[in-house]
């Protein structure tokens, strides 16, 4: 089954962070209930792919400045069919920041969000079930700013919560101050 890795990540994610094992059943029963979760064409919502990308000293994180949302986000988006979600969050980077030089902190999800994505231009109000993975760059912090953005920024961590009060940003920052990152691979 294509959901199988997914489901599997899902499962030992409350290991690390308890306080999500809410969320983390959501999600589950959301994938366990939807063959086809990862295209966006399921009108009810999909999951999506997220980046939480790091410089090199790991004391900025890299934020768009969503052209759709408004907002200063982390990198992501959709899955469109690839049930790798790590994949897909990796691709986005490149799409979104033109970074080259990267990889995961780990193969183990960083952290997880489902959120509600308003009605836009013909398509229904729906929920992105956010799966996000710590990505560190590895090579040059310089970026291009895609379409889907009104800008980029590296932002200090420590100091987020002056571009953004969204919550599961906060609690992104957090858990990267805090270091309290499961399965850390050595860079």
């Amino acid at each position: 089954m294509h959901r199988n890795d997914l489901l599997e990540k899902l499962a030992t994610y409350p290991a690390t962070w308890p306080e999500e094992r809410a969320t983390t059943q959501k999600l589950i029963g959301f994938v366990e209930q939807h063959a086809g979760c990862f295209e966006r064409s399921l009108a009810v919502g999909h999951v999506t792919g997220s980046a939480w990308v790091i410089n090199q000293a790991g004391t900025h994180v890299l934020l768009t400045h969503h052209k759709k949302l408004g907002k200063w986000l982390q990198l992501g988006g959709h899955a469109d069919g690839d049930s790798n979600i790590l994949r897909t969050a990796l691709r986005e980077v490149r799409e979104e920041s033109g970074l080259t030089a990267f990889e995961p902190v780990s193969t183990d999800i960083f952290d997880i969000d489902i959120h509600l994505i308003p009605k836009r231009k013909g398509n229904p109000a729906h929920y992105h079930y956010d799966i996000r993975f710590a990505i560190q760059v590895t090579g040059s912090e310089e970026y291009v700013v895609s379409d889907e953005s009104h800008d980029l920024a590296w932002v200090e961590v420590k100091s987020l919560n002056q571009f953004t009060l969204e919550e599961s940003m906060l609690r992104m920052a957090n858990k990267w101050l805090t270091g309290r990152i499961s399965h850390q691979i050595e860079l």
